[in-house]
């Protein structure tokens, strides 16, 4: 029988993570990446990982930017990445929230991290065992949803956010920045 190849992949939060979180951007001018996040992508690609990104982009429901925005700019995104020599594989992002979006944006659902639906597409959609996976991300819901959805390894990345040691505890490493990733990430 001939089974699907497994992948291993990084998750990885879009807003602190990939660019600077300045709150609800959604135009590629604005956009300013993270310094060292080309340099640590590349290194996790040349690793065998595929990239993910999972995002909540509450600005959708919230009526601040349109999905269509939201794909121009992501469209853009990938290409910066591209032209640097790497691919995104999947870009999976949640429009909602509960009790600030607006219709039909309104809603509960599972995709909002803290919630692991946007993982599990993508483990779904790449066939990843989250047993060989890492989330990075900036904050506890990232850690959560990465642990609801069984990724073995998850890595807060200190990029502004105010941490508790809660938050913190959320986390199996913290790394300063991501081109942490450069020396830790060695399988």
């Amino acid at each position: 029988m001939n089974q699907a190849q497994v992948h291993k992949a990084v998750f990885l939060d879009r807003d602190g993570v990939i660019n600077i979180d300045h709150g609800y951007i959604y135009q590629p001018e604005l956009f300013n990446f993270i310094d060292g996040v080309f340099d640590a992508c590349r290194h996790f690609q040349s690793l065998g990982y595929l990239l993910v990104v999972v995002t909540n982009q509450s600005g959708i429901g919230r009526g601040y930017y349109t999905e269509e925005q939201f794909a121009v700019l992501t469209s853009w995104m990938r290409q910066q990445f591209a032209e640097q020599g790497i691919k995104i594989s999947g870009v999976y992002y949640c429009p909602h929230h509960a009790e600030k979006g607006k219709p039909p944006y309104n809603i509960q659902c599972n995709c909002r991290k803290p919630e692991p639906g946007m993982l599990h597409q993508a483990i779904d959609d790449y066939n990843i065992d989250p047993s060989q996976s890492i989330m990075l991300g900036d904050k506890k819901s990232d850690m959560q949803a990465a642990a609801a959805a069984g990724i073995q390894r998850k890595v807060l990345v200190l990029s502004g956010q105010n941490l508790t040691e809660t938050d913190k505890q959320s986390a199996d490493e913290i790394w300063p920045c991501i081109q942490t990733g450069l020396s830790a990430v060695k399988r």
